[in-house]
């Protein structure tokens, strides 16, 4: 079966997140699941996402064709889980790759961006699917304020 072909089987980013299966919630009786993920920003410690997405089973498949291939939907969710203290990141407003995935063979990725938005104190983490043969709209956000400014920022 080709289950997660996976978002921890593609790290094409030279400082990218690992990502752990921490969930699997089975939808249906062909075999498809939602996948939840936890990643860890590798340059801000004290701070994991959960990535949700959808992973298409054998049967659906088979009975659906696009084989090699799962949707690009996805839903992000970013807190401090400890003491943050934020790396060298990139602060423009074009932020940076914290992770990417594929979601099918060549065509397909899903990609957690991160952009600080300083007049907030805010680290904003996108979710949002790559095609290379159109864009798409499939886009989820969450954000993570820097309370605690003299320890968080260099």
């Amino acid at each position: 079966m080709l289950k997660r072909a996976s978002l921890i089987a593609l790290m094409t980013l030279p400082h990218a997140a690992l990502s752990e299966e921490v969930g699997e919630i089975g939808v249906d009786w062909s075999g498809n699941d939602i996948v939840i993920e936890a990643i860890s920003d590798p340059d801000v410690a004290g701070v994991t996402c959960h990535i949700a997405y959808f992973d298409r089973g054998v049967i659906d498949r088979l009975a659906n064709g696009n084989w090699f291939e799962d949707p690009s939907n996805s839903s992000i969710a970013c807190r401090q889980t400890g003491p943050v203290t934020v790396g060298d990141i990139d602060r423009s407003k074009d932020g940076e790759n914290v992770f990417s995935a594929s979601r099918s063979i060549i065509f397909k990725s899903i990609r957690v961006k991160r952009i600080f938005d300083e007049s907030n104190n805010t680290l904003i983490y996108v979710a949002h699917a790559r095609d290379i043969a159109r864009g798409s709209a499939k886009v989820s956000i969450s954000t993570v304020p820097l309370y605690d400014t003299d320890s968080a920022l260099n």
